[in-house]
């Protein structure tokens, strides 16, 4: 019995389009897809691996996939621009961050640097400004060396680069720092350029 024959007899049961190995592969397909897409926007890898762990056959996975990207409700390039919109908006994320979560999610790398392109550098600064000033209050009374490395791992984990970091967190500590604080933003300074970085622009963080 070849694979495809044996994923055919899992068809799900109850998604609207018959019962059990009796139902009509394609109907059962759309049900899935619908459904998925009801709950949320998502690629066209993500619904295919949908499909696949609902037992469809891959030719069917092709055949409805197409159809939907046809008539416009599955489309990669959107998907990416408003999931680029959401999570900088939402999150703060930078173009780094985003372009790795949109590859994870089977967007194609075309798709992927067209939306993170929609985020300019200034916008990506700007934002990277904000949350460290908002962090930068919960952060007074610490050491220097604990204050700097919590509010340059912050913009870190949200993808901002090295340098990008360093500049913000050496501007909202301009006023704000004491000279423990200032001798560890240079020692991180001192650290990023040993890492070959060209990250002291606006625009470095790109993914």
């Amino acid at each position: 019995m070849s694979p495809r024959t044996s994923r055919a007899k899992k068809l799900p049961r109850g998604d609207g389009a018959g019962e059990g190995s009796n139902a009509d592969p394609e109907k059962v397909a759309r049900a899935i897809v619908l459904r998925q897409l009801t709950v949320q926007p998502r690629s066209r890898a993500e619904l295919a691996r949908a499909l696949e762990r609902r037992g469809v056959p891959d030719d069917v996975i092709e055949k409805v996939l197409g159809r939907f990207s046809e008539v416009g409700l599955i489309d990669d390039a959107a998907f990416a621009r408003a999931w680029v919109e959401s999570r900088h908006t939402g999150r703060g994320l930078a173009r780094r961050a985003l372009a790795h979560e949109l590859r994870r999610r089977g967007v194609g790398d075309a798709e992927v640097g067209e939306a993170v392109d929609q985020l300019s550098p200034e916008t990506e600064l700007a934002t990277a400004r904000a949350l460290v000033s908002r962090r930068l209050v919960a952060t007074r009374g610490l050491d220097g060396q604990t204050r700097v490395r919590r509010l340059v791992g912050m913009l870190a984990r949200k993808g901002y680069s090295p340098g990008v970091a360093l500049r913000v967190v050496r501007e909202a500590l301009a006023d704000d720092a004491d000279e423990e604080e200032r001798a560890a933003v240079e020692q991180f300074a001192m650290a990023v350029d040993t890492m070959d970085d060209p990250a002291e622009s606006p625009g470095s963080a790109g993914g």
